[in-house]
């Protein structure tokens, strides 16, 4: 069995190896074939899926990624 280690970044993005298939709820597919992804958690990217360090400037949108502590 292969593992993918995939690393949550606190008040951050998913980092997953790639390259990746990404599906979104609205039916939308997003590819990236770079050797890490960012996956956005706060859902403010402009690139959403794919985070675009919106999380540096912004809080966190209610009922997107982890309640913060």
């Amino acid at each position: 069995m292969t593992r993918t280690r995939v690393r949550v970044v606190p008040k951050g993005p998913v980092l997953v190896p790639g390259p990746v298939r990404i599906e979104v709820d609205d039916g939308r597919v997003v590819e990236s074939d770079r050797f890490m992804v960012a996956i956005c958690t706060c859902g403010r990217s402009r690139e959403y899926p794919l985070c675009d360090t919106s999380h540096r400037r912004c809080r966190r949108v209610e009922g997107v990624g982890p309640a913060p502590n």
